[in-house]
């Protein structure tokens, strides 16, 4: 029935794979991608510290009610990633301090929801990973209607079921499952290389001259 269904995860992200992308910036993961994939600017990290990654068990629910949120956590396996499609509506909380400790007794890695968060204050006292839209006092309603592990969509970007995510200060974003290695190698690469020139600029000794050569192409120098 459309608006209320419970879908199952065929796949999921190699848990060797989830951990390899903990180390590494996920501004690095964005460039390889393109710069296309994100969840935007909306979707800030909450939680006192801490990086995201796992994989996703999505729900689309209606705006302002969580009660698909709340089967998701009863459902979802140690280690996946709670990713919430609400719209983008702050008007109501959809989780709080309650839901997010069942998340942690559960063994979740991280919540990211495109909606309001309510318990702020205790958020920032944990580092359990929480990515929401906003914070708002007034709570949800608990009526449907929702699903649950569906294709779901978060400022454009898709996420399935099973699909990487991850996060950190800078924000979070989702990888196609059969996306993942050839994103890990390419990103990889970049951190290698960025810390590299890292060093190369501590010692005075990087290379600028790619500045002047971009600009000859636009007939400045």
């Amino acid at each position: 029935m459309i608006g209320f269904k419970i879908g199952t995860i065929e796949r999921r992200v190699d848990k060797r794979m989830v951990e390899h992308f903990k180390a590494l910036p996920v501004a690095n993961v964005s460039d390889c991608m393109s710069r296309m994939s994100g969840f935007g600017p909306r979707i800030r990290p909450m939680h006192r510290k801490g990086v995201l990654a796992g994989s996703a068990v999505t729900v689309r629910t209606r705006p302002g009610d969580n009660l698909m949120i709340h089967k998701a956590l009863d459902i979802a396996l140690p280690g996946d990633v709670l990713v919430v499609d609400a719209g983008g509506d702050v008007t109501n909380s959809l989780m709080g301090e309650l839901m997010l400790s069942h998340a942690i007794q559960r063994g979740l890695a991280g919540v990211v929801l495109d909606g309001a968060i309510r318990d702020l204050a205790w958020i920032r006292e944990h580092d359990f990973p929480v990515f929401a839209a906003g914070v708002t006092h007034r709570g949800p309603y608990k009526d449907g209607p929702g699903e649950i592990n569906v294709p779901i969509s978060i400022d454009g970007t898709v996420v399935h079921p099973g699909d990487l995510v991850i996060g950190d200060d800078d924000g979070a974003l989702a990888i196609a499952f059969d996306e993942v290695e050839t994103v890990y190698a390419a990103a990889l690469k970049k951190h290698e290389a960025e810390t590299r020139q890292l060093v190369a600029i501590e010692k005075g000794e990087n290379n600028r001259a790619w500045v002047n050569e971009a600009l000859r192409t636009h007939g400045v120098l």
